[in-house]
């Protein structure tokens, strides 16, 4: 039984985080790339919900309104959800014709985002976070895959260029993680959702964001529930900053699983593998699976003390985990990144898993999350 159990609990983990993206990558091995024609100029509306962003936004609008990208119209709408600093005032004061501000009570982002997409008149729905830095060209490169009707998402790719000297370091390489699943995933016609730091979607496929999820996954999941592709643009490229501490790693966590898997029972019907064919596959592996593989980890620690002395493999594996337990507990402790870096990383993994197995924990008592402050994650 034992065995059983430590198997198990061994397995599911180690699919959902290396053996699901090696299946994908040697698949895509045999995928030709396709090649993408340049389509007409679109009519673009982008949306930015914010809450106190005063310090952003007006270097985020004026990037925006000098994209390179030929639109045909060009909109921005900024919700602002409650804001009490100046970043009303501040968007307000660009005075330009192509800049809408809402000043809306706090409404949490899903109200935000909802009450900017009903003033939306444009074919292409953009959404971005006001603290991520675009280049010149990010726009044109984000919506050059429209011109394949078949295409209803597009998600850019973020990088954090100066990790820092803790937890920020773990946060930079899961980014490039991510990236190299989904562009996996892409190769193969299958790619699960978009980040909202860089996200574009057809007007037409937008349903209302529920209050509760995650609105990034949500939004591009509107593609495949309508029967199109999402597709991840590697060269639509945003800045943004990781995160050092603690405690903040671990809300942003939290937070995202419990999201996270509220989305999951809003989209449950994509997860139907005869409806939906390996798309479903892809997001019970990448989404849901991985959300609950680290509540799996404390049985097969326990697992794995019962099998002490069941022979040499289960007493280096048991080891192994107390040294990596071990050293995450030192990374954690170490504040000024004195240790060297693999201590880091492992104490960035323990924090994630910790939020990870406490948001599962979370959502099934009924946690929910509605209200966000970006600020608190920074």
């Amino acid at each position: 039984m034992a065995k059983t159990l430590f198997w198990l609990c061994l397995l599911l983990p180690v699919y959902a985080w290396v053996g699901y993206p090696l299946i994908l990558a040697l698949i895509s091995l045999f995928i030709r790339k396709p090649r993408v024609e340049p389509g007409p100029p679109l009519s673009v509306s982008v949306i930015i919900a914010a809450h106190n962003e005063n310090q952003h936004i007006e270097h985020k609008l004026r990037t925006l309104l000098a994209q390179d990208y030929p639109a045909t119209d060009l909109q921005i709408i900024l919700a602002s959800d409650g804001s009490t600093d100046a970043t009303v005032a501040t968007a307000l004061a660009i005075h330009d014709q192509r800049v809408l501000v809402l000043d809306l009570p706090r409404v949490g982002k899903a109200g935000a985002l909802n009450a900017a997409v009903e003033l939306a008149r444009n074919e292409i729905l953009v959404f971005t976070d006001a603290d991520n830095q675009w280049s010149g060209d990010t726009l044109g490169k984000l919506l050059a895959p429209f011109a394949d009707p078949d295409v209803g998402a597009c998600g850019g790719h973020m990088i954090i260029p100066n990790p820092g000297h803790a937890l920020s370091l773990g946060d930079s390489l899961y980014r490039h993680y991510e990236a190299w699943l989904r562009e996996a995933e892409n190769r193969t016609g299958c790619m699960v959702s978009a980040d909202g730091a860089l996200l574009a979607l057809r007007r037409e496929l937008f349903e209302r964001v529920p209050a509760e999820v995650n609105d990034d996954f949500f939004i591009s999941t509107c593609a495949p529930v309508a029967g199109k592709r999402i597709v991840y643009v590697e060269e639509a490229q945003v800045l943004d900053q990781g995160v050092d501490e603690v405690g903040k790693q671990y809300r942003r966590r939290l937070r995202v699983t419990v999201g996270g898997l509220q989305s999951l029972a809003q989209r449950r019907g994509l997860m139907n593998p005869w409806r939906h064919g390996f798309y479903a596959i892809a997001l019970i592996s990448h989404k849901l699976i991985r959300r609950l593989a680290p509540v799996l980890l404390i049985p097969l620690l326990l697992s794995n003390l019962w099998l002490w002395n069941a022979g040499a493999f289960y007493s280096l594996f048991l080891i192994a985990q107390l040294c990596g337990y071990g050293a995450g507990m030192l990374g954690l402790l170490d504040q000024r990144g004195r240790l060297p870096k693999p201590f880091r990383l492992a104490g960035f993994v323990l924090v994630t898993l910790a939020g990870m197995s406490m948001g599962l924990w979370q959502f099934l008592r009924g946690q929910r999350y509605s209200l966000w402050n970006p600020q608190q994650n920074r």
